[in-house]
This record gives C-alpha cells, structure tokens and sequence, in this order.
C-alpha cells in the first residue's frame, strides 16, 4: 500500500485501505495487480489522468508529422522546369517531409524509360547535400519513382535556424554600428571648418572713437 504522498504504508487488508482512501476524498488505484499481495496506491484518480492527458499533448507538440511530398517529372522537362520542381523538392525537405520524385511515362514513352532513370539521378545528385536516399529509382508499371528524405533531423534544423538568425542580427549590428562610425568621422572635418564664435569676435577690428 502506498500513501498519496509516496510514502509506504505496508499491508493492509482492502476494505482498509479502500477506508482510508475515502477519509482524504481520494480514490484507490491498483497499480500493480500482479505482485503478490497486489500493490496500491491513495491518489485523485480524475487529476492524475487530466495530468496523462496533459503530458500527451505537450509531447504531440514537440512532434513533427512526417508526409511524403510527390514531385512529378517528364522526361522531356526542359532545364527552367527541372531546376522549378528541384526547389519544389529542396523547400519539401527543408520543412521535414519526405519526397517521392515520379516520373510518368505515356504510351512510347515507355521505351524510353532509361532517359527518366537519368533524370531522377541526376535529381538525387543535386539534393544530395540537403537528403538521403530512401529508395533509389524503381519502376512500378509505367511509372519510376525515388523517395528522398531530409538529411537532417527537425531539432536540427530548428538549430541551425537560430545559428543563422543571431548570425544575422550580429552582422546587422555590426553594421550599424559601422555606419554611425561614417558619420560621424563626416561630420568631424566639417565641425572644425566653422570657425569659433569666441575666435571670430577676437578677430574682428575693434571700433576707434572719434575725440
């Protein structure tokens, strides 16, 4: 038997324990019903579920949901549209999801399935430093496809986030402080160009009164 508080209680017969839960408003939980004897223990049964439930959901939060992205290709993509499609492929894995990289082949194309192989490798080339890869290209029927992954965890990414937006404000700051250097070496030559209002009356020829 255990106290509400964590403390040991001992063994103590059921309608006992069950009487002494009820004179603190409190409930009796088995928490172990395979020992022998069975272990309980006195708790607020409702608040001890509210607090599971409420641990549930903070882990939920810090929990990315991973979804695979699809990018289709043709094997007649020119450069402008195979270069749109790869950032497609590069902002995907940047927020964590994965992508499945098709290719379609219509009618004659099928023969022609060596020129899409080359296109998703040359894909996979080209992520490689952002992704690793899942499954390199396979064809299913009439389609090839790859799926890449991001190469770097969420807690990762969320880091180097940081690193680069203190980064940033350090080198703004810098910056700054560069320019108020600038300005004020500027205004410097010109602040010594004006002459002294006290050196410029001594300077002045004093008036002679005529006898």
């Amino acid at each position: 038997m255990i106290g509400d508080e964590g403390e040991q209680i001992g063994v103590m017969p059921p309608f006992e324990a069950l009487k002494l839960a009820r004179s603190k408003n409190l409930d009796l939980v088995e928490i172990s019903p395979t020992a022998q004897p069975p272990v309980c223990r006195i708790m607020d049964y409702g608040k001890y579920l509210y607090q599971q439930e409420k641990k549930e959901r903070e882990a939920k939060k810090h929990q990315k949901t991973i979804t695979v992205k699809e990018v289709k290709f043709r094997i007649n993509v020119d450069d402008h549209d195979y270069e749109t499609k790869k950032n497609h492929v590069l902002r995907f894995l940047d927020g964590g999801d994965k992508v499945k990289a098709t290719i379609f082949f219509r009618g004659r194309e099928m023969t022609r399935t060596g020129l899409g192989r080359q296109i998703l490798e040359r894909l996979i080339k080209d992520v490689e430093p952002q992704s690793i890869v899942e499954f390199r290209p396979r064809q299913e029927g009439n389609t090839l496809h790859a799926i890449l992954a991001p190469k770097k965890t969420a807690v990762e990414r969320e880091k180097e986030r940081e690193r680069e937006a203190k980064q940033k404000a350090k080198q703004e700051k810098h910056e700054k402080q560069l320019q108020e250097k600038l300005a004020q070496e500027k205004l410097g030559p010109e602040k010594e160009k004006e002459p002294a209002p006290a050196a410029a009356a001594a300077e002045a020829p004093n008036p002679v009164s005529q006898a």
